[in-house]
């Protein structure tokens, strides 16, 4: 699961991690007095729900850098590692293992993600609105999916 969070940080950056600091606010995931606990503060979803937001819509936007260039990919590599590990602990796992599996999986999720969105505007005729909003729809569900197991 952890992985799979990653890779979904690959797609969104933010939205994983908005979605598991609700999980920790809503004590889906107990995170306790680790380096985690900050997942579980009071403003905290808010303000990770806040950046997702602004990375949906800014993400159909021209000019926008791609996921690939150094800062981006920097983010989605961290942000996974932080979903893993926040994962691991809830679920009582190796903290080391679920931020190493999240942080490939955010790498995994940002080169797979940018190849699937590539070569699916291509079917589709080079409209990349679907796409995206495909993206934004697998981010979602899936992040959900996940913490509320």
């Amino acid at each position: 699961m952890a992985f799979i969070l990653g890779v979904l940080t690959g797609l969104r950056s933010f939205t994983p991690v908005a979605l598991v600091s609700w999980a920790a606010r809503l004590t889906w995931l107990r995170l306790g007095t680790t380096p985690f606990a900050f997942l579980g503060y009071s403003a905290t979803p808010y303000i990770f729900s806040l950046l997702a937001l602004g990375e949906l819509v800014a993400d159909k936007l021209p000019g926008i850098p791609s996921r690939r260039s150094p800062g981006p990919f920097a983010w989605r590599i961290v942000a996974g590692a932080v979903c893993g590990c926040a994962l691991a602990y809830g679920r009582g796992q190796s903290v080391i293992a679920g931020g190493l599996t999240g942080a490939s999986g955010g790498v995994a999720g940002t080169l797979g993600g940018y190849e699937f969105r590539s070569r699916l505007v291509k079917v589709v005729g080079g409209r990349d609105l679907p796409i995206a909003l495909l993206e934004d729809f697998m981010a979602v569900a899936g992040s959900l999916l996940i913490v509320s197991r």
